[in-house]
């Protein structure tokens, strides 16, 4: 005859299995912390949603609305019209710099980060080594020689010299190489080469895809920080041939400050970071919640 032993009990009637996925349970303060975050988030962008419907002379209302306008499309269309602002055009050279700094970046990043992690050469500590070690420099000690190689290559003003200093990142590599070192085994590489594919073969049909999810990441991370970028196209760049960032500096450098316009365009400016987290996000959860079933 088999005895089952029931599991103890303490004062509160739970059993310890309970008891501890009970720890787990969200508390009513952590919706409360939540959302006072939340709020605390999008009432900026809230705020300039409101003020770019409207005309200047809200802005110094008290209280000031809440409620958004209908002057958005007349502020957009006064923006786009206004010279010396080159609004068009600045979006226009953004998108071009953004996608093509993500595009060589995520390629170049898990070319090298396959390279680190599966391939053996020699020097390939170092090389790793010397990589992570850009990472400590700050970007501002770069400004003064980088601006100088610009000056004798003669891309003074022009849009490569926002594209070809950021066609890699030493995080990207980094970040490639430590996902791509997890995510892939050495049995499938080992099973690709015995089939006759050639070292970029197992990168394109093997490694990349394995590494989707991290090459999603990094390729939003990258859009993002370069859209976003303002330094180093306000060293190499005229007012003339801006990019967004620009467009909504020379806004708030005018004579006279026209909120409504910088707010517009503000708004206009992160409606494509909205769409590229929308769409891509999803694939990114995808992705993720993909491995971690196969896993």
């Amino acid at each position: 005859m088999t005895t089952r032993t029931l599991p103890t009990r303490g004062r509160s009637g739970r059993t310890p299995a309970r008891r501890l996925r009970g720890l787990w349970d969200a508390s009513p303060l952590t919706y409360i912390t939540l959302m006072a975050a939340l709020v605390l988030s999008l009432f900026p962008i809230y705020w300039m949603i409101v003020v770019a419907t409207r005309t200047n002379d809200v802005v110094s209302d008290v209280p000031p609305p809440v409620l958004p306008g209908g002057k958005f499309g007349d502020n957009v269309s006064r923006l786009f019209g206004t010279e010396d602002v080159y609004f068009a055009k600045g979006l226009i050279n953004s998108f071009i710099a953004s996608g093509a700094v993500t595009i060589s970046t995520v390629f170049f990043a898990s070319l090298a980060g396959f390279a680190f992690a599966k391939l053996r050469f020699r020097g390939k500590n170092g090389l790793l080594l010397t990589i992570i070690a850009t990472m400590m420099i700050p970007v501002q000690m770069g400004i003064v020689p980088l601006y100088m190689i610009m000056v004798e290559l003669g891309w003074q003003n022009q849009l490569q010299a926002v594209i070809v200093p950021f066609l890699v990142t030493g995080f990207g590599v980094f970040m490639m190489r430590q996902y791509a070192d997890q995510a892939v085994p050495d049995e499938l590489i080992e099973a690709a080469r015995v089939d006759g594919c050639t070292t970029f073969g197992i990168y394109w049909r093997v490694v990349l895809p394995a590494l989707r999810p991290a090459a999603g990441v990094l390729g939003l991370f990258t859009f993002m920080q370069t859209w976003n970028e303002f330094m180093w196209p306000l060293a190499v760049l005229t007012p003339d041939n801006p990019t967004v960032q620009l467009s909504i500096n020379n806004l708030a450098n005018a004579y006279f400050k026209d909120y409504t316009l910088m707010f517009a365009g503000t708004t206009i400016a992160i409606l494509p970071l909205l769409i590229v987290f929308v769409v891509f996000g999803r694939q990114i959860i995808g992705g993720i919640m993909e491995g971690a079933i196969k896993a």
